[in-house]
């Protein structure tokens, strides 16, 4: 009676604001106590938590993705993308589909890149004659893309969480990532076509005058994602290249960052996102032990392969799953659920790999799937257009992205293709 009271008392904490890690926490401590086991089971995994190897690039890539949003990076970027894409049909929405790609990926934030390239790149958008729908949607969606490419702070987590290769998934995601970009791309070709958009003139002067204003922001992808692929460093030493790459440029070579006035700044708000992710990993971590010690996830299996007993009908349930679970808090969501899903996706056959961009690409569209997905509130904000027209605005690109979301599913060699060929450990 005592620990249904204080269950109670701990949802109704949570409901008035109360942080998420406390009814995780709470509720590790009463699981272990209910069974006899000595509460500092869960302080434990705070220790095992330290130990990681990989912990390390969660901090570093969060503060060079945040002194790349700070600085005049995104603008660059974009300019450079327009230069090249600008004279296709649609060339301007692929531009944006790129640019926030990109930028997501380095940021691992959706609502930052809604932020910052939505009100660069929306009234440019509206203003080239694209349809006022079509742009709002695009602007919703792009704020998640780029979760599936390196070095993408979700891709971390669920291999920290899932206990498997970061630098494998780095590489699975590359193609499934690229095919989602590409369906983008055709529709908004097809939708400039059909709204007769104006299109920039090529011009070998501004393509030259991009490439020189983002000289420095160029070779980074291609340093971090291309030194992981081929071997010469894992993701958490690719991480410490880009944190000092990035430092050194927008603070002491661009100068967009000021020493003295920004850093400071950007230093103490990447770290709150850092420490938050932390305190939820470990308290979400002495949760997943109580789990795993009472042979939860072997039970779920039972359960489940009581009434399913294929493996085409069990990712049928867990897209379903996964795309309600991915609407609301994300980091929870990774930390709390992939320790379950794992070992059950494993007796049906499916690949860890494979699972971990299944469940990222539901990620990504959970960030936009009608009524709870965050770009949509945050597009709301941003733009101030109504919740419903939000909703609207972004069917198309929801039923675009399911689409994708079934091919990567049932077609695990898009996943699993580049871990076979490339060097990553």
């Amino acid at each position: 009676m005592t620990y249904i009271i204080i269950g109670i008392a701990i949802l109704l904490l949570v409901l008035l604001g109360e942080p998420v890690f406390i009814l995780i926490g709470a509720g590790g401590l009463l699981l272990f106590k209910s069974i006899g086991v000595n509460t500092s089971a869960v302080i434990v995994e705070l220790y095992r938590l330290a130990s990681l190897p990989a912990l390390i690039a969660i901090p570093l890539f969060t503060f060079a993705g945040y002194l790349l949003a700070e600085s005049q990076a995104p603008r660059r970027l974009v300019r450079l993308a327009q230069a090249f894409f600008g004279w296709m049909p649609g060339g301007l929405a692929i531009v944006s589909l790129i640019s926030t790609a990109i930028f997501t990926a380095f940021t691992g934030a959706s609502g930052v890149t809604i932020v910052a390239l939505g009100g660069l790149l929306y009234p440019v958008l509206v203003k080239e004659s694209y349809p006022e729908m079509f742009s709002t949607g695009l602007m919703t969606t792009s704020g998640s893309l780029g979760l599936l490419f390196p070095p993408s702070l979700p891709i971390i987590l669920y291999g920290i969480v899932a206990g498997i290769s970061i630098d494998k998934l780095f590489a699975a995601g590359v193609i499934p990532g690229i095919l989602l970009i590409v369906m983008l791309s055709i529709y908004s070709v097809y939708t400039g076509v059909k709204s007769n958009v104006k299109r920039q003139a090529f011009s070998i002067r501004e393509a030259l005058s991009s490439i020189k204003e983002a000289g420095w922001e160029i070779p980074l992808p291609f340093v971090i994602i291309g030194g992981i692929y081929a071997g010469i460093f894992t993701a958490t030493e690719a991480s410490a290249v880009m944190a000092f790459y990035v430092f050194v440029v927008e603070v002491f070579i661009r100068g967009d960052v000021k020493f003295f006035r920004d850093l400071p700044r950007i230093t103490k708000k990447s770290m709150m996102l850092v420490g938050a992710i932390f305190v939820v990993l470990g308290t979400a971590l002495g949760l997943t032990s109580y789990l795993i010690d009472q042979q939860i996830p072997t039970l779920l299996f039972q359960i489940i392969h009581k009434y399913v007993s294929s493996q085409l009908a069990f990712l049928i349930l867990l897209n379903l799953f996964l795309l309600v679970i991915n609407m609301v808090e994300i980091f929870s969501a990774i930390i709390i659920v992939v320790p379950l899903i794992v070992p059950v996706a494993m007796q049906y056959g499916i690949n860890p790999i494979h699972l971990g961009i299944i469940f990222l690409l539901n990620l990504e569209i959970g960030y936009m799937l009608p009524p709870l997905g965050l770009n949509l509130f945050i597009s709301s904000l941003r733009f101030e257009k109504d919740i419903v027209k939000i909703y609207r605005a972004v069917l198309p690109f929801l039923a675009i992205a399911l689409l994708a979301l079934f091919m990567v599913t049932y077609l695990p060699d898009l996943s699993l293709f580049l871990t076979r060929i490339m060097k990553v450990q």
